[in-house]
């Protein structure tokens, strides 16, 4: 299992800035979303052991989140300027990992943003708050496997 700072520098690592790819703090939460769902859908195990936060703009790893507070939620990162320190992963969960950045890192993050807000995870952990309301409830990896598994499921 890898920390979250771990997937998130890999994620970083990704991103191609010579051709001019760019990516914001937001759209790092959401891909470590992704990356953690996917991958606990796929192999039953976490990708790293942090918690998932249902916040209002989407799903949230507090650690990366106090990590790039200083950049507002939709500027991007300066990747130069970030000490990166990307993991090895194994083979098939960088495969896993690749697949997720070719499907959802295409995408803006106010996309992945409004897409997590249709997701069941995320629905169901922030339940009836307000649009706007802060909290701190964690989407649980089961809510993700079975959301997940059954979109999974659909493809094939």
């Amino acid at each position: 299992m890898y920390t979250a700072t771990q997937i998130a520098d890999w994620i970083l690592s990704r991103i191609n800035t010579d051709s001019g790819d760019t990516i914001s703090p937001l759209k790092l939460q959401k891909l470590l979303y992704y990356c953690q769902a996917w991958h606990y859908t796929i192999f039953k195990e976490p990708l790293f052991e942090e918690d998932i936060q249902a916040w209002a703009h989407g799903p949230v790893v507090y650690s990366q989140y106090k990590r790039f507070a200083d950049i507002p939620r939709y500027t991007n990162i300066d990747i130069s300027k970030t000490e990166l320190a990307p993991p090895s992963l194994s083979r098939i969960g960088e495969e896993l990992l690749e697949e997720v950045m070719d499907i959802y890192g295409e995408h803006t993050a106010y996309y992945l943003e409004q897409l997590t807000h249709k997701e069941r995870p995320w629905l169901e952990t922030r339940g009836d708050l307000p649009e706007h309301a802060a909290t701190d409830r964690v989407i649980s990896l089961d809510l993700m496997y079975e959301y997940y598994h059954s979109v999974n499921d659909q493809k094939n």
